[in-house]
């Protein structure tokens, strides 16, 4: 692969895959460090890509594969992370809808809250992401069913708190 190439793909991708890095991690740190393993693996890969939608689906993969991998390694189970500075998604100052959607979606449990990033902000389909994390179509579905209903309660005592 060619460097400008490389590039265009970094400048492209890389929100993506930072995105699903922190639906799986809900640290910044490890998101950018998992954002720059995916793109080292791929400028090393060997991989003939068809087009760019075949490069996002394998980034998405390898990015999924990471994050799991981080969230298991020995060292993630005997240190005691640091807070970040700010929060991840800040909804107390924010009135704007999609923030305080956001805030609720990082909320939900890990395996919830990647099918939900698929879903709706990446705009995959129940196969698609079936096959990306290699799972059945019924768990995709049954998984956004429950990420849904936990996000009404979510909003609903978010609001009432309020």
């Amino acid at each position: 692969m060619d460097e400008n190439r490389y590039a265009d793909l970094v400048d492209k991708y890389a929100n993506n895959v930072y995105k699903i890095a922190v639906s799986y991690c809900n640290n910044r740190s490890d998101a950018e460090d998992i954002v720059q393993n995916v793109f080292i693996k791929l400028f090393k890969s060997k991989q003939q890509f068809k087009d760019d939608e075949h490069i996002k689906r394998w980034l998405i993969r390898v990015a999924v594969n990471e994050s799991k991998n981080m969230n298991t390694s020995f060292w993630r189970k005997r240190i005691v992370p640091l807070e970040d500075s700010e929060p991840i998604i800040n909804t107390k100052d924010e009135s704007d809808e999609k923030a305080v959607l956001m805030g609720a979606v990082m909320k939900l449990k890990e395996k919830n809250r990647i099918v939900v990033q698929l879903y709706y902000y990446e705009g995959y389909s129940v196969k698609e992401i079936a096959e990306i994390l290699r799972i059945k179509e019924t768990t995709v579905q049954t998984r956004l069913m429950r990420a849904r209903n936990a996000l009404r309660e979510i909003v609903k005592e978010d609001w009432l708190n309020e």
